[in-house]
């Protein structure tokens, strides 16, 4: 793995000081994966490179790690890791330019604030998203791209390019802030993390995204999957980084949706919704904005419940609360329920729908709790409509059945709502293999979904009715799908 770093800032060689790198001497740091070395292919007055170039030891690294390698079903002595930068280049990065990261130099304490004219390399770079996603992640921070995909062999180019490119940034910049940017975003182009990611890694994200992740476009891709989808995690950031002034509410989505152009936040849905139901709604409507699908998939199932007359409503599975927030802005729904399993997302919803500050009258109308949809609960009983939202696919195959029996046999709310992607309508996602998120047990085609939905009906004595979400492509279906369940009035 090598990655270069040139400035033609005269003197170029203060770039030495920058690094704490002297230019005259090559350097070499051990590392529990390999060796990382640091030298200066050129060094004159109007132009200077420095060099990082890591040799990974794919035994030692296997031997390291165990099962827990990312790639361990190939990497016990075939790896292609030394050869292209990941996320280990960024490990070697932090630690071998931890002072320059930091924008610290005593010897020229000036200088470490000073943008300088950079142009960064990295020959082969693994980029799932290929070249235009390197100019997504990269071009919002100032930086010129040219991202060049590398052919799976140049001998047969009729074999068509690699999952690699080279990668060439040109801009002004200050190093630090030039390094900080390589060291969030080489895991993320790779979308892997060759170590454990622990709770400190959101820690490291701030610190490095400091001053750009906040307000980049990109920054629930770029928080995803630089937290390698953990996605308690994920929300934990996301929620920080709104604290430090990002007002965009950010929906945690799967991959598929990364590429979903913003559409109207959660917050603003529910002053929207507030303001109309007080006749506030503004008399012009601004040019409508294309919806991501996770609102698009929000607001048909607010239209449902509406239209079938729910007045107390239970979100099982209600993560960060999106849709509460949403039940809540429309004072028809006199009572509201969330329940999740994770303790984490419910203090997130609790902070996101402000509830130290809710006013009496609605915080007086909202229930909160943490319980699992496999365990009798008395607490999901006495609602008009449950609501289940990208939900089942969570819940492995064999305990479906308790799910049932929970839901429909004990709780028997008069009406059931269930959303879950359409696996069918993956193939329309460029770039997504396997399912859409880490945590699906499965994905239902639209005959699997119909089956178990007309099963669980019949055994409980609900009827179920059908009902697309997004765009109903012709082919393949929508990406989501709805089952609308209402108990028959003789049961």
């Amino acid at each position: 793995m090598l990655l270069t770093i040139t400035t033609t800032a005269r003197p170029a060689t203060d770039l030495g000081f920058l690094l704490h790198k002297h230019p005259g001497r090559v350097q070499e740091f051990g590392r529990s994966f390999g060796t990382a070395t640091v030298f200066y292919p050129e060094a004159e007055e109007e132009r200077c490179t420095a060099a990082l170039l890591l040799e990974v030891d794919p035994i030692a690294l296997v031997r390291s790690r165990g099962k827990s390698s990312p790639d361990f079903s190939l990497s016990q002595y075939v790896n292609d890791r030394p050869y292209a930068a990941s996320s280990l280049l960024a490990v070697a990065l932090a630690d071998v330019f931890r002072t320059a990261r930091a924008g610290r130099c005593a010897a020229r304490p000036e200088l470490a604030g000073t943008p300088l004219p950079l142009e960064l390399r990295l020959p082969a770079l693994p980029c799932r998203g290929g070249p235009e996603l390197a100019t997504r992640l990269f071009e919002p921070l100032g930086w010129e791209v040219d991202a060049q995909a590398l052919p799976l062999d140049e001998g047969f180019p009729e074999w068509g390019d690699s999952r690699y490119v080279r990668l060439t940034l040109r801009g002004t910049a200050r190093l630090a802030d030039a390094l900080n940017h390589l060291y969030v975003l080489l895991p993320v182009l790779d979308d892997g993390k060759h170590y454990w990611i622990a709770p400190d890694e959101v820690d490291k994200l701030i610190r490095a995204g400091e001053g750009w992740l906040a307000g980049h476009p990109e920054r629930g891709l770029i928080t995803r999957r630089y937290l390698g989808r953990r996605w308690a995690l994920a929300r934990t950031a996301l929620a920080r980084l709104a604290e430090l002034g990002d007002e965009t509410e950010e929906e945690l989505e799967p991959a598929v949706e990364e590429d979903a152009p913003a559409g109207q936040t959660a917050a603003d849905e529910a002053a929207a919704a507030e303001a109309e139901a007080q006749g506030d709604a503004p008399q012009e409507e601004a040019a409508p904005k294309a919806k991501p699908l996770n609102l698009r998939r929000r607001e048909a199932v607010l239209a449902k419940l509406e239209e079938l007359g729910a007045v107390s409503v239970i979100d099982l599975g209600c993560g960060q609360g999106e849709l509460v927030g949403a039940l809540l802005a429309r004072p028809r729904f006199a009572r509201v329920g969330g329940m999740d399993v994770s303790s984490m997302a419910l203090t997130i919803a609790a902070r996101k729908l402000r509830l130290d500050r809710m006013p009496d009258s609605k915080r007086a109308r909202l229930t909160l709790f943490q319980g699992a949809l496999t365990y009798t609960d008395k607490r999901l009983s006495g609602y008009d409509a449950a609501v289940l939202m990208e939900v089942i696919e969570h819940v492995d195959p064999p305990r479906l059945t308790a799910l049932e029996r929970v839901v429909f046999g004990r709780a028997r709310p008069q009406h059931v709502l269930v959303t879950t992607p359409n696996v069918e309508h993956n193939v329309r996602y460029e770039f997504l293999t396997g399912l859409r998120h880490p945590d699906h047990r499965f994905e239902w085609t639209r005959a699997e979904f119909a089956a178990w939905a007309t099963r669980v009906a019949g055994e409980y004595g609900y009827q179920v009715a059908f009902a697309p979400v997004g765009d109903d492509d012709p082919e393949v279906g929508p990406p989501t799908q709805m089952g609308v369940f209402t108990r028959d009035q003789r049961s």
